[in-house]
């Protein structure tokens, strides 16, 4: 079983990552897409990076806000590969906005 993080990690990881909040029960971005259907194409490829790592985000769809949510239920907490998940659904969400003003 994998090792849930303790603070000091948690906040190197953090420190690493684009505007994820969070303490070691779990990290939380919320992002702004461009329309509807952006935003659930973000979701679609989130999804699979997700089901690729069989690691998975809660996920809230509120019209073009996306909001993420990282833990590792099994674990109880935070971990290595909740840090993991959020760095790639910030390169999806990257990819998306390239051609917005960065507003999220």
């Amino acid at each position: 079983m994998v090792e849930v993080l303790n603070p000091g990690e948690l906040e190197q990881g953090l420190a690493a990552l684009r505007g994820w909040t969070g303490d070691v029960h779990g990290i939380t971005r919320t992002v702004k897409l461009p329309s509807f259907p952006a935003a659930l194409a973000v979701v679609a490829r989130v999804g699979e990076a997700a089901e690729s790592m069989d690691h998975h985000p809660d996920i809230d769809i509120r019209y073009r806000h996306l909001t993420f949510t990282c833990c590792t239920h099994a674990a109880g907490g935070l971990t290595d590969l909740d840090l993991r998940l959020a760095r790639l659904i910030d390169d999806i969400v990257t990819d998306a906005t390239a051609d917005q003003p960065a507003n999220h």
